[in-house]
């Protein structure tokens, strides 16, 4: 595909973030089973379920742009998760996986905000406002699910993590 206008960047972007979320709602089932605690373990099935949502909300957006459901793959996106997979399989104490796991998410959870929020913008000034919105409860999940991932690693996870310093 050949990008020659900001339409064009747009469906690209949608492709390479499609791409992506479909990578994390198979890679974070092993994100929440390598973590320790409780609490870590949930917010990532939490943000499992809400991933398959996002995958579920990109469909709808491909339709109303009447474009295929087709991904691009997500270079980005793969390098992530492989530093995630690389981090399960490293022998470590327990909480300090779980704080090495809450910043591999949070990684993702970056990259995601800052391609949601572009794609919100690219929506804007297209006109395509239906699917800004769409895009945008999707980049509001994402910054919510940074919060809880802050939250948690600060209330005790990364504390009790410097404790094998």
């Amino acid at each position: 595909m050949s990008i020659e206008s900001l339409r064009d960047l747009f469906v690209d972007e949608m492709k390479d973030i499609y791409h992506a979320e479909k990578q994390l709602v198979k890679a974070l089932p092993k994100m929440a089973r390598a973590a320790a605690t409780d609490e870590l373990r949930a917010a990532l099935e939490a943000h499992l379920d809400e991933t398959k949502g996002q995958v579920e909300r990109l469909e709808e957006a491909f339709a109303l742009l009447e474009l295929p459901r087709r991904g691009k793959k997500c270079e980005a996106m793969e390098g992530l998760v492989s530093e995630g997979e690389e981090l399960i399989e490293e022998e470590a104490e327990p909480i300090v996986k779980d704080a090495g796991l809450i910043a591999s998410a949070q990684k993702v959870e970056h990259y995601e905000m800052a391609s949601y929020g572009t794609l919100v913008s690219f929506a804007k000034l297209l006109k395509e406002n239906k699917v800004a919105t769409l895009l945008e409860q999707t980049l509001a999940e994402e910054k919510n699910a940074d919060r809880k991932l802050t939250a948690i690693a600060e209330k005790y996870i990364n504390v009790e993590a410097l404790g094998g310093a």
